[in-house]
């Protein structure tokens, strides 16, 4: 064997147990990462979720059901008829609107669409009543979140409002007598999953899903679609967190109305079938038996599990992400934030996941009477990526299925302007404010790599890091309950029933002086 081949051979055998060493470590990574997922995504993760939102509920005495006519008036109503809730302000915070329209501009996003259809598929029609369920209760838990976050929210040294799980975590909970290491700790752990999953979940699967859909659709090459959205969120990521709030201000209530406004059509096109739609999802809530057979209980099993968990991947109420926008406003009341939050999970879950859900199952492609799935329609094998694309193509032809790209297309780009604030926030406690440059430049340079990624492990990673934010934030709720509570109580006394009492705006007394001084904004 002369020598070249002898190098080349070498280079072969080389490079085979590279690749297979390679290929044994992603292995490997895929195995942890799939145990540490069934945790943090398991059946009992999710029941603390619901047993936090069940314990706020209580605790507030049903807020979003007993203070619904103020709580939609003091929210959406006051959109129309207070002009401090949607005026810009001068300083370095955002308003109450700005900071719905960011925080929504995360969490409404593909799991509206991609998650409906994958818990409908794996769930069956029952699932969507377990979204329902974890959505009445997440209202609370995300409402608890809002007002933690502007209790214990402090300024930076550039003005801004620096908030967020982390921040009461570390002078909420560790402010407890032997608790501030504890706090300290679980402070950094949430900062730290929410820096990962900003490239994850809030990057780069969003852009692949925009990437997919514009090649599926439209047939655009991905690298072309990456370096278009780079320059785009890069364009905005840059200007902080007024500019984000600038935008997704405008795009937002565009792609929501927009998108509500397509289910509608098929809404009432298919209006005939709605008794048949829910008796479905209510009957599958509580079938005796999996879908189309199985072990008797799967199917209740699968239905409130991929209905909680899709609920949550939705509407993100108990991760603690939405928070950091909220703790953006110029709002002064700590309820007053949380009653954004109430509102968000409202719309983003009872009133756009459930228009997607009827949208699927009135279209024909789910059995009603088993909620098994087809397997495919007109030879094109359905997955929960195309489920409703091929609902829309059914009633609209192309058009359809080019509108449900255009919606994923902005659902996804409005989410990335968002976690590109959760993951500054993040950055900045972690590292300083000094390093929030150099992590929205590698945040706009991730952007083509999602573009043109096929991995799967990575999306599996970002959804475990996303997950992980759920633990250290759901303890510190659990354990600033209390504060909540109180809070609640002292707005209603002053607010609805005209006590005149100290308000409860800031744990801080330096920000509650300064904030009980302040007549521009409730």
């Amino acid at each position: 064997m002369s020598k070249s081949a002898a190098m080349t051979a070498l280079l072969m055998l080389t490079g085979t147990a590279l690749a297979e060493s390679s290929g044994g470590f992603l292995d490997g990574v895929a195995t942890v990462n799939n145990a540490v997922n069934g945790v943090v995504w398991g059946v009992p993760a999710l029941i603390l979720l619901a047993f936090v939102g069940i314990l706020m509920t209580v605790l507030t005495k049903v807020f979003q059901l007993t203070h619904i006519r103020h709580w939609m008036r003091r929210t959406i109503g006051a959109v129309f008829s207070e002009p401090h809730v949607t005026g810009h302000t001068a300083d370095k915070s955002i308003s109450q609107f700005q900071s719905l329209c960011t925080a929504l501009a995360a969490t409404v996003g593909t799991g509206n669409i991609v998650g409906v259809s994958g818990a409908i598929m794996v769930g069956g029609p029952g699932a969507v009543f377990w979204m329902w369920v974890i959505a009445f209760f997440g209202m609370m838990t995300n409402y608890s979140e809002n007002v933690l976050g502007i209790y214990y929210r402090r300024k930076n040294t550039k003005g801004e409002w620096a908030g967020g799980a982390m921040y009461y975590l570390r002078d909420g909970l560790g402010g407890y007598k032997g608790m501030k290491g504890v706090g300290s700790v679980l402070a950094l752990l949430f900062s730290l999953f929410c820096l990962i999953a900003s490239f994850g979940i809030g990057n780069m699967t969003q852009v692949n899903s925009i990437s997919g859909n514009m090649a599926t659709v439209f047939h655009v090459p991905t690298w072309v679609t990456g370096v278009v959205v780079m320059v785009m969120v890069g364009l905005v990521v840059v200007g902080g967190i007024k500019r984000i709030a600038s935008v997704t201000e405008k795009i937002v209530p565009f792609m929501v109305i927009l998108y509500i406004l397509g289910t509608l059509v098929i809404f009432f096109t298919n209006i005939g079938k709605l008794g048949a739609v829910f008796s479905a999802i209510f009957k599958g809530a509580f079938a005796a038996k999996a879908a189309g057979g199985g072990i008797m209980g799967y199917g209740i099993k699968l239905a409130i599990e991929q209905g909680m968990k899709r609920g949550v991947f939705s509407n993100e109420a108990g991760l603690g992400s939405s928070v950091m926008v909220h703790s953006s406003s110029n709002v002064k009341e700590p309820v007053q934030q949380g009653m954004w939050g109430i509102f968000e999970v409202f719309a983003d879950t009872i009133i756009v996941c459930t228009l997607t859900a009827f949208t699927v199952l009135s279209s024909g492609l789910v059995d009603l009477s088993t909620g098994v799935t087809l397997a495919e329609y007109n030879g094109v094998v359905l997955t929960k990526a195309n489920l409703v694309s091929t609902a829309f193509n059914i009633r609209f032809g192309f058009i359809g299925s080019a509108f449900v790209a255009i919606s994923v297309m902005l659902f996804a780009f409005s989410t990335v302007l968002g976690w590109s604030h959760y993951g500054t926030t993040a950055a900045e406690y972690l590292l300083g404010e000094k390093r929030t440059v150099p992590y929205r430049v590698i945040f706009v340079l991730l952007v083509f790599g999602g573009a043109v990624m096929g991995d799967n492990l990575a999306w599996d990673l970002a959804d475990t890091f996303n997950g992980l934010m759920m633990i250290p934030n759901l303890i510190g709720v659990i354990a600033l309950s209390g504060v909540v509570m109180r809070i609640t109580r002292n707005y209603t006394a002053r607010v609805l029933h005209g006590k005149k009492i100290e308000p409860m705006l800031s744990a801080f007394p330096d920000i509650q002086r300064e904030q009980a001084a302040r007549t521009d904004v409730e």
